[in-house]
């Protein structure tokens, strides 16, 4: 069964940092793409940031140059990097994947962690 797990999120002050880590159980993140997504209420879910299974990522228009998303094969991690945050990047922000190689229909989501960052 796939689970995956987020962690750390939290509040952040404008031109601030904040790492999220995601560890799913059932396989290895190198084998699927994984992804960043993120929700604020009324928006639809966007995607943040993708790793694919030969290591290319790739990021929304909206946090390229600011955010980094990279694994850890040895923990079976996937981290998000979130440097020079915005107000606008206060959101709900979920780990997934759809056990191929894009991340265009994720069918498996974490429950969701809150990143919210204050001017």
């Amino acid at each position: 069964q796939v689970e995956l797990v987020e962690s750390g999120g939290g509040s952040a002050q404008a031109g601030g940092s904040l790492r999220l880590s995601c560890t799913p159980s059932g396989y290895p993140v190198s084998d699927y793409c994984m992804g960043w997504f993120r929700q604020t209420p009324g928006k639809e879910r966007e995607g943040v940031a993708f790793i694919y299974r030969y290591g290319n990522t790739d990021y929304a228009d909206s946090v390229k140059g600011r955010f980094t998303i990279s694994r850890d094969t040895a923990k079976n991690t996937v981290t998000l990097e979130m440097n020079s945050l915005k107000s606008e990047d206060t959101a709900v922000y979920y780990c997934a994947t759809g056990l191929s190689l894009t991340c265009d229909h994720p069918s498996f989501w974490g429950r969701g962690t809150q990143v919210t960052v204050s001017s």
